[in-house]
């Protein structure tokens, strides 16, 4: 018992970490220590948690760039897919839905990583922010993938630095904030998980500051570096649950 609440821990600090630096990921970053000691729906109650809880550190700490013109399509898109998403739930092959996610960005950020003169997507203004914001919103409710597209999305259209860690963190704040309302309201969260909340909040506190500060030091082109790499690990990261259950079924 010990060594899982050492685990836990441990989980929760190294996602803060990365969390206060990028503004998401926290979910990919501790699951790849909970898994292994969590049952699927305790790890994916505490992860929304900790990055409910991150997510409110980084609004506290880092408040450059925050533009509520540029935030409210893709929150607006995003409140309407998450219930979309909750009903394709049960209709969808969610192998293949992480298998097909995982190619694309595995496949996409490195493209974008060497090449830094991609043109940027200027088209489609708030209608095509919102409809990103909805995708967001769908896969939210698919799985816990909000930030994802949105991240992407932001990434191309080439906003500086501190607006994009404003849209990002914003966004993904207002979905999870719905989502834990929702794990409340349905009993997802219960007694048990109490004494876990408490370890992931203090162990995750100090990280999360770190990185906020490291965040404010780093330049724009670091920054780009660091969220599409972290995109890139988030799709290797899907890749890795889904092949082998794909590959499985053919054989």
């Amino acid at each position: 018992m010990d060594g899982m609440f050492f685990i836990i821990a441990l989980g929760a600090a190294a996602a803060g970490f990365v969390q206060g630096l990028s503004g998401f990921a926290f979910g990919m970053v501790a699951m790849s220590f909970w898994a292994w000691v969590l049952e699927p729906r305790d790890a994916a109650v505490l992860t929304v948690f900790g990055s409910l809880l991150g997510q409110v550190l980084s609004a506290i700490t880092v408040r450059r760039g925050f533009a509520l013109a540029k935030l409210l399509p893709f929150i607006l898109g995003g409140l309407a897919g998450i219930p979309l998403g909750v009903l394709l739930l049960p209709h969808l092959d969610m192998a293949w839905f992480k298998a097909l996610l995982g190619g694309m960005l595995v496949l996409w950020c490195p493209v974008m990583l060497l090449s830094a003169r991609l043109p940027r997507l200027a088209r489609g203004g708030q209608v095509a922010d919102g409809a990103v914001g909805l995708a967001g919103g769908v896969m939210g409710g698919l799985g816990g993938f909000t930030g994802t597209l949105p991240t992407l999305w932001c990434t191309l259209r080439g906003y500086p630095k501190d607006e994009q860690r404003s849209v990002i963190q914003n966004f993904n704040l207002s979905m999870l904030a719905v989502t834990m309302a929702t794990y409340l309201g349905t009993g997802m969260v219960t007694r048990s998980m109490l004494p876990l909340f408490a370890i992931v909040a203090p162990a995750m506190l100090i990280p999360s500051l770190l990185g906020s500060r490291l965040y404010i030091g780093i330049s724009e082109a670091r920054f780009r570096q660091i969220v599409l790499g972290l995109l890139c690990l988030s799709g290797v990261a899907l890749l890795v649950s889904s092949v082998p259950v794909l590959l499985q079924r053919a054989g």
